[in-house]
């Protein structure tokens, strides 16, 4: 019985230790590189001129908290800064050039005071956008697909739990001279959640007990999921864009001056 014990307690300690952990050093941090669908979308055509657009507010919408058991949390369930998300995107993207609007009153602030300044010259009015960008976060439903597998023998078990919530993201863009709709584009992401245990519990002999757990889990980051999504949208929205006409690439542009 003890051999039986010492055995299974090994062949614990030897499954904990092929299980994938993070480091426990300290990284410094680093800068977020662009990702790969930003990437091939600035392989593809370019325009000929990027298209001046403002964003004042791209919100949460949801409502939703952190889902947390027996606990009242008012940590949102989503990122509150999808603006400046949204931002950087349409920067990567190669098609917009973002104009400040967030912190407009900021900016007027300084050019008052550059302009308080009779030493210097006048400021040139700021330019003016041709699209705004609306829309915000409009979902995110938790558990939308749970389920696991696991199984028990002899006091040794073994289990494996997932999750999946969903993001939602709508998109629209404005054209500032008529204040018409051109494009509207929703797009989700599925955040994926998984849990790995194993365990021992088992009585040797009379009140003696031997109890072991181990085990990981892997959750993708929210944040990330939302941006995937709006950057999923920005390309869908520069795609019927130009399948509509409302904005042509280089190459197509060549083509009709050409013709």
């Amino acid at each position: 019985m003890k051999l039986i014990i010492i055995t299974a307690i090994l062949l614990a300690l030897a499954s904990c230790s092929l299980v994938p952990k993070p480091e426990l050093n300290i990284t410094p941090a680093s800068v977020d590189k662009v990702s790969s669908t930003m990437l091939a979308l600035q392989q593809q055509a370019k325009p000929r001129q990027q298209i001046p657009v403002s964003v004042y507010a791209f919100r949460d919408q949801t409502g939703q908290y952190k889902p947390q058991a027996n606990v009242s949390s008012f940590s949102t369930a989503v990122t509150q800064g999808a603006t400046s998300m949204l931002t950087q995107i349409l920067l990567d993207s190669g098609w917009f050039a973002p104009l400040e609007r967030e912190g407009l009153q900021n900016l007027l602030t300084e050019r008052k005071i550059h302009g308080s300044n009779k030493k210097l010259n006048d400021l040139p009015p700021l330019k003016e956008a041709r699209l705004v960008f609306e829309g915000g976060i409009i979902g995110y439903e938790t558990n939308l697909t749970t389920g696991g597998i696991g199984a028990e023998y002899f006091g040794l078990g073994l289990s494996e739990l997932y999750r999946e919530d969903q993001v939602t993201v709508y998109l629209r863009a404005i054209d500032v001279h008529s204040g018409q709709v051109l494009l509207s584009v929703s797009t989700t992401k599925k955040v994926f959640s998984q849990e790995l245990r194993a365990g021992l519990f088992r009585y040797v002999s009379l009140n003696r007990l031997v109890e072991m757990e181990g085990g990981y889990s892997t959750n993708e980051p929210v944040q990330f999921c939302v941006k995937q999504a709006m950057e999923s949208a920005v390309v869908e929205l520069i795609t019927v864009g130009i399948a509509r006409g409302f904005w042509r690439s280089d190459d197509q542009a060549s083509l009709a001056n050409a013709g």
